[in-house]
């Protein structure tokens, strides 16, 4: 999943994740200064620059970028275990992270989450009140960048109404699920198998 910053992916991602079963959410690292309310390890795990480039060096990160001044990244171990468990992994990603996530696994579903306007994107950065100006013009000159990239993307969902963007993103994880290519070989095989025959019973 990727959007420019103030989108509501946070808030698409809560709402969505807890009705979509088996799916392990991958808690992003940041080198970014933590917010009021906000929960090591649950929105973020947050590190110091020097942690987060040790990452960086031991090639524990499955990506990672800077974002106006800010360091991010996906740590590597916990998606791996997630995946070799059968899990389906949502990973929440700035665009340059999803393009390196989408040359390491080609097989992963590109989501962008759009706002209705720049204009409205830039309404919710500054009612969210942590920002100043400069930062604000930066994430919005990001956000162009990023919309001239949606083309990339597997699905785009437009965050006009939160409710409709949740079903939308809820709509386009059961789809993947029940892709043909999905099949494993035994599960064609079971398909296969023919049942009980009804005169035994």
């Amino acid at each position: 999943m990727t959007g420019a910053s103030g989108v509501g992916k946070d808030t698409i991602r809560r709402e969505a994740v807890p009705g979509l079963g088996d799916l392990y959410y991958s808690v992003s690292a940041t080198t970014r200064a933590q917010r009021p309310g906000e929960t090591d390890g649950v929105q973020y795990r947050f590190l110091e620059v020097d942690a987060f480039r040790a990452l960086i060096d031991e090639g524990g990160l499955l990506e990672w970028a800077e974002y106006v001044g800010d360091f991010y990244g996906t740590p590597l171990e916990p998606v791996e275990e997630a995946l070799a468990a059968g899990r389906d992994v949502l990973l929440e990603l700035e665009l340059a992270g999803a393009r390196q996530v989408k040359q390491r696994l080609p097989e992963a579903i590109m989501v962008f989450i759009a706002p209705p306007s720049l204009d409205e994107l830039e309404r919710r950065l500054r009612g969210r009140g942590t920002d100043d100006d400069a930062k604000i013009a930066k994430r919005l000159a990001r956000a162009r960048e990023e919309i001239r990239a949606v083309r990339e993307f597997d699905y785009v969902i437009v965050n006009d109404d939160l409710d409709r963007a949740v079903r939308d993103f809820e709509a386009v994880v059961r789809a993947e699920r029940v892709r043909a290519n999905r099949l494993l070989d035994d599960q064609v095989e079971d398909f296969l198998r023919e049942g009980p025959d009804e005169h035994d019973a």
